[in-house]
């Protein structure tokens, strides 16, 4: 999709659906968790999502790459984008409590600038995109309160495995623009595949998952989590780093505690106090900083424009 194709306004909105599929699924796995192991359920996520994705792959008549080195580059992308992450997260989240290890974890825009400026320099970097990820860092700090930098410094494994997780998802957007030939459903179901392979004979192996009776709600929120949270979610991510870029569509790691507030304000009745509403402001203009188009920036900025 060429740039002078893009619909800002459409691709901004599939960005905020990206950030409430992702966000939303940390209620799917603390539900599932009751029930069913950890790695068991990430199993289940990747493996339920790789069939999916085939499916639509079947229907479209699309095929997966022959290219021994392309097949090897969608194993690193899986390990940047799941196998990885996923792992150092879930290790890092049983030592940091929620609230830091959300402000730890969306400080993959600015890890994406730092690496683009100073190694890759794929895409367009400039002073307005930086201060557009400081201000989104600043925004999850106040929804989630700055009391929760107070353990800042502690448990300082578990904080480096969160960092460490937001580093790989830095570098899985990064690196997934090598595939913006391949269609998005073969990109998605290729490096959930890849986890499939490495996951479920671990889950076979660590939790014998054939002795697990799992309560119907786990049962629903696992496959709401493999299908739209896991499946569809890629979709959208891999059609997104064409259109929008590594560094915008990191941006959405931002939107996730401003959306988690306003369901909670809409679903459970729960207040919006004054700090978080600020919080959510700075998210939604950092996001737009970060996404506007180098015209709006030379616009704002010419000569003309202040006259």
């Amino acid at each position: 999709m060429t740039p002078s194709k893009i619909s800002l306004p459409l691709e901004i909105g599939l960005l905020v659906v990206l950030a409430l599929l992702w966000g939303s699924s940390y209620l799917f796995i603390k539900i599932a968790l009751t029930d069913i192991p950890p790695v068991t359920l990430i199993a289940i996520r990747v493996g339920i999502a790789s069939l999916f994705l085939f499916a639509i792959m079947s229907w479209r008549g699309e095929h997966f790459p022959r290219d021994g080195k392309v097949i090897g580059m969608l194993l690193i992308q899986s390990v940047f984008n799941s196998l990885g992450a996923w792992t150092v997260l879930a290790w890092g989240q049983q030592h940091v409590e929620s609230g830091l290890a959300s402000v730890l974890n969306s400080t993959s825009p600015v890890f994406v600038f730092l690496i683009t400026a100073l190694l890759t320099r794929h895409e367009r970097i400039d002073r307005f995109r930086l201060a557009g990820a400081c201000l989104g860092i600043a925004g999850v700090v106040l929804i989630v309160g700055p009391g929760a930098l107070t353990g800042l410094g502690l448990h300082l494994g578990g904080q480096i495995a969160i960092i460490t997780g937001a580093i790989l998802y830095a570098g899985a957007a990064i690196y997934g623009k090598r595939f913006n030939t391949l269609p998005a459903t073969v990109t998605a179901a290729a490096t959930m595949i890849w986890a499939s392979i490495f996951l479920v004979p671990a889950s076979l192996v660590l939790d014998q998952p054939w002795a697990i009776t799992p309560s119907i709600p786990a049962i629903l929120a696992t496959l709401a989590l493999s299908v739209f949270c896991t499946a569809i979610a890629l979709l959208i991510y891999f059609r997104l780093l064409r259109t929008l870029g590594s560094i915008g569509v990191a941006s959405q790691s931002y939107l996730r505690a401003g959306i988690g507030v306003v369901l909670g304000s809409l679903l459970l009745g729960e207040t919006i106090s004054p700090p978080v509403l600020a919080g959510i402001l700075c998210t939604l203009v950092g996001v737009a900083i970060i996404n506007l188009p180098r015209t709006f920036w030379q616009a704002s900025t010419s000569p003309s424009a202040k006259s």
